[in-house]
């Protein structure tokens, strides 16, 4: 029942703390209202890598943590779902100025990094929120969140966003009810009984678009320990404070053209074969055969975010899927997959298509190779991981010929899940991860 939950979990929500929504807002010249008239009917789009630092609240020789953060952001307006870097749901009524949605949001639980591995403390809380947005940039968010284990928050939230084509603003300010058993679990560890109480938090963020696609952003966040927590014999700090800073790519809020004007939607349909190689062996040619022969088969289907990235014609794509690793040393598996692809098409005769996706791979259960070679380097496995994808396709219409073939692609790709060398907590400050070589056919739409 976890593994059913935490599939559907993480197949509508997930993930960010540099984004809210992208109201739309007045710009402050002519130039700029026109450039957000035709921009903000369309999806915002992300891929970012950021580091964050925060404050370990416990009594340890070590007082800061850091921890690496790859991931995705798609948000459409109007649309169900959305994924905002580190939360994620669907919204599933919007009466008047209220939206109603199922989300989920990541928690990182700040203890020294050589414990995270065996403890994974980072997890999903899960539950409803409700948007109240009646005037210009404010909003009111009312949630109530638990994680698997019953350990449950509300929050009452009041922020705002100030949107400009290059530079936007947050802020907010949060009181966060936190029950017995939440503070029991995440500040007594289990071993102080902490009675439940009131959090105050702060927090602030700014995201600056240097050029075209390409923006840098940071974000604080302060957050005063209620009394119960404080009065905990091993926490010895009165504040949670947290930091982020990070770059990445995104919707260009200062086009005055639609982004997206020729590439088309997409299904992929894969099979491959599980590798027990790293990923350097399997670029030199050089990857080994899996005697037990796992095997998965998997489908993506690909939505079309722009043309081009920073001016150069590569297409932009939110790649999701799910796949099944199939019966052998281990029950079937299920996995769900969030991305964004990236393609570069070379005008061969035969037309080349280059990609690369980044984003967040969660399986039902631990592959079994995966398991056993991260088991034999002394690591704990985790479920959730990074995911990268590198692709190789040729187009069959320019093999065979015919429309439909035009629109067909055969590929070759490696679906990888890792941890980022041990630099990303909700990760489970893993190295290594596993390999599959993927077959497939995609066609455009």
């Amino acid at each position: 029942m976890r593994s059913i939950m935490m599939g559907l979990l993480l197949a509508t929500l997930l993930v960010s703390f540099a984004f809210a929504d992208e109201t739309p807002a007045p710009g402050n010249t002519a130039g700029a209202a026109e450039a957000d008239s035709i921009v903000t009917a369309e999806p915002t789009w992300a891929v970012v890598a950021a580091m964050r630092s925060s404050i370990i609240p416990f009594a340890t020789d070590e007082r800061k943590v850091a921890t690496f953060i790859p991931f995705v952001y798609y948000d459409d307006p109007g649309a169900v779902f959305y994924f905002r870097g580190l939360e994620g749901g669907a919204t599933f009524w919007r009466p008047g100025d209220w939206h109603f949605s199922a989300m989920g949001r990541l928690r990182f639980l700040d203890i020294p990094a050589e414990y995270q591995n065996q403890i994974q403390g980072d997890t999903f809380m899960g539950g409803l929120q409700a948007r109240y947005a009646p005037f210009g940039p404010w909003h009111l968010d009312l949630e109530i969140l638990s994680d698997m284990k019953g350990h449950e928050i509300a929050n009452a939230r009041l922020g705002a966003i100030w949107l400009d084509p290059r530079l936007t603003l947050r802020a907010y300010f949060q009181t966060q009810y936190k029950t017995s058993k939440f503070n029991s679990y995440y500040f007594g560890l289990g071993e102080e009984e902490v009675n439940s109480g009131v959090e105050l938090g702060v927090g602030a963020s700014a995201m600056y678009s240097i050029a075209s696609n390409f923006f840098v952003f940071g974000r604080a966040e302060t957050s005063l320990l209620d009394k119960p927590v404080r009065d905990v014999s091993f926490v010895n700090h009165d504040m949670t404070v947290q930091v982020f800073l990070g770059a990445g790519f995104k919707n260009d809020r200062t086009r005055t053209t639609p982004s997206v004007q020729k590439a088309k939607r997409y299904v992929r349909l894969a099979h491959g074969w599980v590798t027990p190689s790293s990923l350097a062996d399997i670029l030199h040619f050089k990857a080994e055969s899996d005697p037990d022969n796992h095997q998965m088969t998997s489908i993506f289907y690909g939505h079309p975010l722009s043309d081009s990235l920073i001016g150069i014609p590569i297409n932009v794509y939110f790649h999701s899927g799910f796949s099944w690793h199939w019966k052998n040393r281990k029950e079937n598996i299920q996995e769900f997959i969030l991305a964004v692809k990236f393609y570069y098409t070379i005008p061969l005769p035969i037309r080349l298509k280059l990609g690369v996706a980044e984003g967040w791979s969660w399986v039902t259960d631990i592959p079994f190779v995966e398991d056993r070679e991260l088991r034999k380097k002394g690591y704990e496995p985790s479920q959730l991981l990074n995911y990268l994808d590198f692709s190789v396709d040729l187009n069959l219409g320019d093999i065979f010929g015919g429309e439909t073939l035009d629109r067909t692609w055969l590929g070759y790709d490696i679906h990888h899940r890792s941890a980022i060398f041990e630099s990303a907590s909700q990760f489970g400050r893993i190295k290594g991860g596993s390999n599959v070589q993927m077959i497939y056919l995609q066609y455009d739409f």
